[in-house]
This record gives C-alpha cells, structure tokens and sequence, in this order.
C-alpha cells in the first residue's frame, strides 16, 4: 500500500502525481525509493533506445484502456501526446532527490516497472524476515525464493495468449532465487471496429505495439530488472531485442501460437 501510495499515477498527493502536476514548472522532491526507481527506468529507456520509456504516461491517459474513458484516439491526439514523451527531458537532482520534467504537459508512468520493485522489496522484507522459501505473485511477476522442500526446481507456467490466458503454453522449470515477468497482449485491452487494442502503448509511435509478438516472458534475478525489459521484449522484438541484450533469458510467445526461448532459457523450457 506505501508504495501504491507513492508510485500511483491517479493517487492524489503520491510522489508521481506532484511530479506531472509540476511538469514544465517545478523540481519536485520525492522519496528516496520513488527517486531510485525513477533512475533505474531512465537507465532502461536509455538501453532499449526507448522501447521503454517512463514518460508515456501522456499517450496511456489519452488511450485509457481499462478505463471508462477508453478509446481510439485520433492521429492528431497521438501526435499531440508524442511530442510530450521523451524520457531525455527527465531531469533529476540525486543529492535531493528531486524530479524535473521540462515540458508543461509532461507525465511520468512506471507501470511498466514500479511492480516488479514492489517484488523485489517483498523479497527483501522475507530475508530479513528468515523466511527460507516462498513463490511470490502480484499478476504478471512471479518470483521463486529460496529452495523447495523436495530440492525440486520451481515450476511456473505461462499463460497462453490466444485464450486470454486461460490455458497454459508452457511451463518454465526453475532454481531458486528468479523472477519471471510476462507483458502480453491478452489481459487489458478493447475492442473497436472490429479491432484489439491492447493496453502496451509503443511511445515511439502511439499506438498498441508488438506486432506479431503476442507476450514476452523475461526471466531475471531482479523483478525490477524483469519488468521493465519484459516491455522493452514485447516492443522490440525478439531479435531486435537479443541483440541490444544479450545473454538475457527471455521467451516469446507470437500470435501464431508459436513459441521462441532464447539459448539461455531454452533448456528450462518444459512445453
């Protein structure tokens, strides 16, 4: 709940929100957690050549999938909200922790992070805690912790796109001390004319991306470090996305049904 309460976009009064309302206007201070991960989104944005980019809060409120107020913007809208996304205009102030978005209209988003550091501090308070084992799962990011009493490796299964998730498409057999963070196409979004539109806006053109990739699995000692690439996966592609991180263990699922893990995850691949 604190760290819904300091990450929450729509939270009146959170660290992010009074950082978009002082967007073009104020440096604001904000918690130390808040800073270090507005941070470490920004080092992401800047190896994905941003793919992941924690300014696209403009484009997600213009789209509002999962929302009342979702819709298919007009390109002039998308182009409008464009012009405010560029992770380069974040400046940030480290000795007070403060945050600056030069441009008035500016918003900052880290949907596509802030969960997996909430699993990461999970897993933080359960060592401190001496807890020796335990599977983590806030929807999307699963972490394993610890070894099971069997000395079994963990199971986790990822979900099959092409029936909304209802079904398994495979199943990842793990060691200890991972987490697993899926971003798809197939739990948030609508549909209009006839077509889908899913809920990971690409900040590069406006629109829902991924192309053929239906979901992309990362699977990483951080879950930090797993969300925010899971996203950069699915945007990027698969080969686009091997080669601008290497030794990554990744999985992706295309619309096709197939399914592509890389060299270093394929050997824990059950199905």
């Amino acid at each position: 709940m604190e760290i819904d309460s300091s990450f929450g976009v729509n939270r009146p009064g959170s660290d992010i929100a009074r950082v978009n309302a002082s967007a073009g206007k104020d440096r604001v201070a904000v918690r130390p957690d808040v800073f270090f991960v507005i941070k470490a989104a920004l080092s992401f944005a800047q190896r994905s050549g941003g793919a992941f980019d924690p300014t696209v809060g403009p484009l997600v409120s213009l789209w509002g999938i999962g929302t009342e107020h979702q819709k298919v913007p007009s390109q002039a809208e998308i182009d409008a909200a464009l012009a405010l996304v560029d992770w380069r205009k974040v400046v940030l102030d480290e000795p007070v922790s403060s945050v600056f978005l030069e441009k008035d209209g500016m918003a900052l988003d880290l949907g596509g992070i802030a969960k997996g550091y909430a699993a990461d501090e999970v897993i933080r308070i359960l060592k401190e805690r001496n807890i020796s084992r335990a599977i983590i799962d806030l929807g999307g990011n699963v972490c394993v912790f610890g070894s099971k009493t069997d000395g079994s490796s963990w199971k986790v299964g990822i979900k099959n796109p092409s029936d909304g998730g209802k079904s398994v498409a495979a199943v990842l057999s793990l060691p200890g001390d991972l987490s697993v963070v899926t971003s798809g196409n197939y739990e948030r979004y609508f549909v209009s004319g006839g077509r889908r539109y899913h809920h990971i806006i690409d900040p590069k053109t406006g629109f829902p991306g991924g192309g053929a990739v239906a979901s992309a699995t990362i699977v990483a000692a951080s879950s930090m470090e797993a969300d925010a690439l899971s996203t950069s996966a699915f945007l990027m592609g698969k080969d686009a996305f091997i080669r601008t991180f290497p030794g990554i263990r990744c999985l992706f699922i295309f619309s096709d049904g197939s399914i592509s893990a890389s060299e270093e995850l394929a050997s824990n691949v059950l199905q």
